[in-house]
């Protein structure tokens, strides 16, 4: 024969009660985010601080002109352009008007040299790696579209030093970018968590 306890269906609400705020804690506090191991962070560190690297190069030996893709004469403090020799002799594709329009002006010296060192810091950093995976895209697209790479693999074929016709390196590093920037990246041998717990960064993602 079944007891009926006067208190047993208050006692019942309330455990019920008191097991779904637990249930919801425990959904919000487990974190949707990629568990790497010990091995994947320091590759991915090292992808990053390589490309970004690369980036940060590039504006150095154009500015101080080391004597590798820019002689000293030919630098930037020297008075020498970064854009006028590449666009001045892009030679196909739709854009081909526009860049020589571009080669040498002072304002396009200036967005190239500082796309180059905000990208190349930012990755070597950690920091703003979103922003600046966007403006890498934008230059790596900007670059593809000078060389032409269709154009120029069918009228040299061999020659040309490319192999492929639509995926060249200025693809492989945009794809790179905007990976490291989404699996954030910069928290790995970086200053990304630093960057990240800043109030203006909390307060908009989009500059992580």
């Amino acid at each position: 024969m079944a007891v009926h306890h006067p208190h047993l269906p208050r006692f019942t609400h309330r455990l019920a009660t008191h097991r779904r705020p637990v249930a919801a804690r425990h959904t919000q506090e487990t974190p949707n985010a990629i568990v790497l191991t010990s091995g994947a962070r320091l590759a991915i560190a090292g992808a990053r601080i390589t490309v970004g690297f690369v980036f940060l190069w590039a504006f150095l030996d154009k500015t101080f002109g080391l004597g590798y893709a820019t002689r000293e004469a030919g630098s930037w403090l020297n008075g020498g352009s970064p854009t006028k020799g590449f666009l001045s002799h892009v030679s196909a594709g739709p854009l081909q008007s526009t860049f020589h329009q571009w080669a040498g002006q002072a304002w396009a010296d200036w967005l190239f040299m500082l796309g180059l060192l905000g990208i190349g810091l930012a990755f070597v950093g950690g920091v703003g790696m979103r922003v600046a995976a966007g403006g890498g895209v934008l230059l790596l697209a900007l670059m593809w579209a000078a060389e032409w790479p269709p154009a120029r693999h069918l009228a040299n074929g061999a020659a040309s030093g490319s192999s492929n016709p639509v995926v060249d390196y200025h693809v492989v590093y945009a794809l790179l970018l905007l990976a490291l920037a989404a699996v954030g990246a910069g928290d790995a041998w970086g200053l990304g968590r630093r960057w990240a717990s800043l109030p203006v960064v909390r307060e908009h993602a989009w500059l992580r």
